[in-house]
């Protein structure tokens, strides 16, 4: 997994993910990896809205004190 992937490129890639999963589109073993997959994906998203949330209150903060 890239190690700067756009939260909006994680994103497509689990959408793609619980689709196939849906259609049963994966065996076992693919199953297992692409679980894998879309917990990274999931951390990965998860992390950067955490980021993002506090940057915006910061900035926010920041704003009102001025």
């Amino acid at each position: 997994m890239q190690a700067e992937m756009k939260y909006e490129e994680a994103v497509v890639q689990l959408e793609a993910i619980v689709r196939k999963m849906e259609n049963d589109e994966f065996d076992i073993d693919e199953l297992t990896e692409q679980l894998k997959n879309a917990q990274q994906l999931l951390k990965l998203c998860k992390d950067k809205l955490t980021k993002t949330e506090t940057e915006v209150k910061n900035l926010l903060q920041n704003v009102a004190e001025e």
